[in-house]
């Protein structure tokens, strides 16, 4: 093969579909298009490619790359309120669980719970706990909360609903003061899992 003086090869990729869609880009990567449940293509040399591969030329216009989607597990759950948005519930990535953010919504109804903050915390940890328990899991086994609270005075009215709702020891926590939360709620937690 010959080269012209300071240019590397440029191989030929096609793209082998293992999902829904099929894209090509000049350089071997997995791609899943926004929108795109699933992982768009696998890229692989098409005929005699060169041993030196030239990645410098990766569409910009692919914003989303991500891993292979069979390392992830969908956690799903009636038992907890559906996702309101574009995310999941929970993702399972090996032996350690994502929770979504949880806001005091009555799963039944969809709609806030009424009482006071306490109220909302104590759902808000209900929620978490449903979407554990449809991981395999129990709070048990989580390693890291975030709460996130639109009135910082309400920090103490976390402690005490934690208390009842964990056992010790407590996970690692980090408290947010936020300006609003979806739906006008007061209080939410995301939580991360540790399985094993």
């Amino acid at each position: 093969m010959e080269l012209a003086a300071g240019r590397l090869p440029r191989p030929q990729y096609a793209a082998q579909p293992i999902g829904r869609r099929r894209i090509s880009v000049a350089g071997p990567m997995a791609v899943a298009l926004p929108g795109s449940d699933t992982l768009a293509a696998s890229l692989v040399p098409v005929g005699k490619a060169p041993s030196l591969w030239d990645n410098r030329r990766i569409s910009h216009s692919i914003a989303h790359v991500m891993t292979r989607p069979d390392t992830h597990q969908i956690i799903e759950t009636q038992s907890a309120p559906a996702a309101i948005g574009a995310y999941s519930q929970a993702v399972r990535a090996g032996q350690t669980v994502y929770i979504s953010g949880q806001i005091p919504l009555d799963p039944a109804t969809g709609q806030l719970v009424e009482g006071g903050i306490e109220t909302q915390i104590a759902q808000v940890f209900d929620n978490l706990a449903a979407v554990a328990t449809a991981a395999g899991a129990t709070l048990g086994h989580a390693v890291k909360l975030t709460i996130y609270l639109t009135d910082m005075d309400d920090f103490g009215a976390v402690n005490k609903v934690m208390e009842a709702k964990l056992g010790t020891p407590y996970p690692a926590r980090a408290a947010v003061g936020v300006a609003a939360l979806p739906k006008g709620a007061r209080v939410e937690a995301d939580a991360v899992l540790v399985l094993g």
